[in-house]
């Protein structure tokens, strides 16, 4: 597949976006504090100071397929405060959450954020949310294709899980028939990567300095989302609309790179179309979301879908038991080393969910994912559990084997792994 490269944009470029938007964020912070303490109103302003501070400890079981990576051990700590004023009886609001990771091994893991700084208005048929805000879709467990407006913060975790904030002004309106979003997007945030001394990456390391994009605007492009969404009887329903910069890169070698070979990313537009059914029927949840992407480079379908069915009180206990089983299929069909596409192109997943139900909110998550094109599977356990008031301590292993060199998933087969997190709550 040939890329047509427009506008690189070099690092020193993205780190003066990323400090513009800290100190635009700061500043704003600042400023509508002093807003809010000037105003009338200011007697009935609330205030409240949260967060975490969380040490993650992980380990790898086997040398890394790369003798650049790190061995086996890898220790982090994270600091993430949740700042929140409200006013005018809880109609006017402010939230604060930055976020930022020292990690001792991956100098790319190192890294900061502003999760949130925005201000929302909420009426009694409408809402207005102003600034740098994290926006979830999706209902399904083992994969969220249809989450497309936050970028993901990769260099955390490979599961997608993590996203980076982004720059919005949304409006929210309730009818009978539905709540409709309407999304400007503002600026757009590249996807980190795990560095040269990370794990869980490819072979080849993502160049954050060779970044090249299909529109002139670059990272100012101004992307734009329309969501409906709504509830009827057993049914919760949602679909959208987006156009925008693709929150995936295209990966592919470097022409730059003359020592070390590199991935160059790419992002191209597209429009995307995405639906997702969430069905609660007795003791069944049934799952689904679907999304169809269209850009220069590809046209393609995607889907996830399955059932989460709950034992309510096993053995006569306070414990819930949930079985579940998934199923991924994409388009694009079963996609080689070096070629662009998903891991999860006909995959089947199961699992197990306990809810303990007890004072200190015990729960355990364990599944196996199998790709039913070739020989690879993963498998993974969660568990987490609540010491006094305020720590948390979690577990998670994860173990991912393909025997197919020119399966993507190979080149992470070395790095099975377990991590613990002890996170202090304020």
């Amino acid at each position: 597949m040939s890329l047509s490269l427009k506008k690189p944009l070099n690092k020193s470029s993205s780190n003066k976006l990323t400090g513009s938007l800290i100190a635009i964020a700061v500043s704003a912070s600042l400023l509508l504090s002093n807003l809010i303490f000037a105003s009338e109103g200011a007697s009935d302003v609330e205030f409240e100071a949260s967060g975490n501070i969380t040490v993650e400890q992980r380990y790898f079981f086997k040398e890394a397929l790369d003798p650049q990576q790190l061995s086996h051990s890898q220790t982090s700590l994270s600091v993430e405060p949740e700042l929140y004023w409200q006013w005018n009886g809880g109609d006017d609001s402010v939230i604060f959450t930055p976020f930022y990771r020292v990690d001792s091994q991956d100098s790319q893991r190192t890294h900061g954020d502003i999760r949130e700084l925005a201000y929302v208005h909420a009426s009694d048929d409408w809402e207005l949310r102003v600034g740098i805000r994290k926006e979830f879709w999706g209902v399904t467990e083992f994969q969220h294709l249809v989450d497309v407006i936050n970028q993901t913060d990769g260099v955390e975790d490979f599961d997608g899980e993590d996203k980076l904030g982004q720059q919005m002004i949304n409006l929210s309106v309730v009818n009978d028939w539905g709540i409709v979003d309407v999304f400007l997007l503002p600026g757009f945030r590249e996807r980190t990567y795990a560095g040269e001394e990370g794990r869980l990456r490819g072979p080849l390391v993502v160049d954050e300095d060779n970044v090249n994009y299909e529109s002139s605007a670059g990272q100012q492009h101004l992307d734009l989302a329309l969501r409906w969404a709504h509830s009827v009887g057993d049914y919760d329903l949602g679909a959208y609309w987006f156009h925008g910069t693709n929150r995936e890169a295209y990966l592919s070698p470097s022409s730059q790179s003359t020592l070390q070979p590199t991935l160059q990313q790419y992002y191209s537009q597209m429009d995307q179309l995405g639906v997702d059914v969430q069905a609660t029927l007795g003791d069944w949840l049934w799952k689904f979301e679907g999304i169809h992407r269209s850009t220069s480079l590809e046209d393609f379908w995607a889907t996830q879908g399955g059932f989460e069915y709950s034992f309510i009180g096993v053995f006569e206990s306070n414990i819930d038991l949930g079985l579940l089983m998934e199923h991924s299929w994409d388009s694009r069909g079963e996609v080689a080393l070096g070629a662009q596409g998903s891991l999860m192109q006909n995959d089947l997943f199961v699992g197990a969910r306990l809810a303990f139900n007890d004072m200190q909110s015990s729960e355990f998550l364990m599944g196996f994912g199998s790709d039913l094109d070739h020989n690879a599977f993963s498998f993974l356990i969660e568990a987490n559990r609540r010491f006094g008031d305020n720590v948390i301590v979690s577990v998670d292993v994860r173990l991912l084997q393909s025997n197919d060199e020119n399966d993507l998933l190979y080149t992470l087969s070395n790095d099975d792994h377990a991590q613990l997190s002890l996170a202090w709550y304020f």
